[in-house]
Parts: C-alpha cells; sequence; structure tokens
C-alpha cells in the first residue's frame, strides 16, 4: 500500500513514517501542511492518506479540509484522520458523504500499533474505522430521550467495538463471550436505533454514526 502522510510535528511524522515503512506500507509522500499534502496526493495519487486535524497556519481545521478535498477530487485515495482529541463535528463532515475507505483515531491510538496498524489495512482495504473511545464518549452524553440512551453497557461497548470495524466473531472473542451471544446484542442495538433491514443500507455503519448526528 503506498502512503501519503501529513503531520505537522516532525518526530511524530518521522515515527509514523518508519512504523509504516518497518510494516511493509512504502511511505510515498510526507507533508507538514495541508497545501503541501494536496499537492502531493495530486502528484502520487496514493492508496491511502493520513492526514492530522489541526494543522499550519492556524492549526484549527486545515487537516479535516484537506481531508474533505482529496475525499473529493480524489476517490481512489483511502483517507484515515487522526486527531488529538475527540471531536465530533469533524467526524459528522467527513463521514457524511459515505464511509467506505475512511478512518477517524485518535492520536492515541497509535500508541497500540497492531491495532493502528490493522486500522490501516482495514482503511486501505475498502473498510472504515471510527476510534471506539469516540463512541464510547459521546454515547454518554445523549439526552434520556435519545433511543442511544435505552443501549445496555455491553450493548454500547458492541457498538464500540463494531465502529472499530470488528465482524462478530472477532467481537466476540474479544468480549469472551459466544458469537450467537454478539450476533443477540447486534440486533437489539439494530432494533433500540430504529435500523430496519434494507438492500441500500449498511446497518453496521449507521449503527455508529447515528449518535454524530444526534
Amino acid at each position: 500500500m503506498r502512503i501519503a502522510l501529513a503531520e505537522d510535528s516532525l518526530l511524530l511524522r518521522e515515527g509514523l513514517a518508519r512504523l509504516l515503512t518497518d510494516s511493509g506500507f512504502e511511505v510515498v509522500a510526507q507533508s507538514h501542511d495541508a497545501e503541501d499534502l494536496l499537492r502531493k496526493v495530486a502528484a502520487h495519487k496514493p492508496d491511502l492518506a493520513i492526514v492530522d486535524v489541526r494543522m499550519p497556519p492556524t492549526h484549527t481545521d486545515e487537516g479535516i479540509r484537506a481531508a474533505l478535498v482529496i475525499r473529493n477530487r480524489h476517490p481512489q485515495t483511502a483517507v484515515l484522520v487522526l486527531s488529538e482529541h475527540i471531536e465530533p463535528a469533524y467526524a459528522v463532515e467527513l463521514f457524511a458523504n459515505g464511509t467506505d475507505r475512511l478512518g477517524y483515531l485518535l492520536k492515541g491510538r497509535v500508541s497500540d500499533l497492531d491495532r493502528f496498524l490493522e486500522a490501516v489495512s482495514r482503511i486501505g482495504g475498502g473498510g472504515s474505522v471510527l476510534d471506539p473511545e469516540v463512541v464510547s464518549r459521546l454515547l454518554g452524553r445523549h439526552r434520556d430521550d435519545d433511543p442511544l440512551a435505552q443501549l445496555t453497557p455491553r450493548e454500547t461497548e458492541v457498538l464500540a467495538l463494531m465502529a472499530e470495524g470488528r465482524s462478530n466473531k472477532a467481537i466476540g472473542e474479544q468480549l469472551v463471550v459466544t458469537e450467537r451471544a454478539i450476533e443477540k446484542h447486534v440486533t437489539n442495538i439494530f432494533s433500540k436505533l430504529q435500523l430496519p433491514p434494507t438492500a441500500d443500507d449498511h446497518r453496521r455503519v449507521l449503527a455508529v454514526l447515528r449518535y454524530l448526528r444526534a
């Protein structure tokens, strides 16, 4: 997989580049700001762009805006956004036009190297990843009349793992319960969030995104 990496912190950028290279990925470009990233994505057409949310010159939303531009102009390039803090508004905007080949992780997740590399592979392969800490934190902030408030603690935990893109089998293994038990939890989540089965919608993704739009 060919990767373009945008991070204004030289130390973190070089560390990520080394980690990715040592893991068999090809880092074809590195950028310290959003404008440079956009130029290099256009020139190199990478399989994946890893983008920091806050970048020079204002360190507000340059990175997320660049990610949106990449999704628009270069749909063949997957995007993984890294953020220092939980910023739900950015996640909502980023995922609003589709979830394929897209991820949003907190930078703290990079410390779990195996999961980070797994997320890179999953997003580059066409999947999506939303950090489970974001899911867990925001679910606790909903009003009592929100359907999300009806989820049990175990269902919330299952939803958080669904946000990582994990299968029912993988969730069961992590929570040390049977796959059948996870299937029941997932069915309950769909029911409580009023997500009936349809031919056009991916209910697992809709369940993860529902709370962001509340």
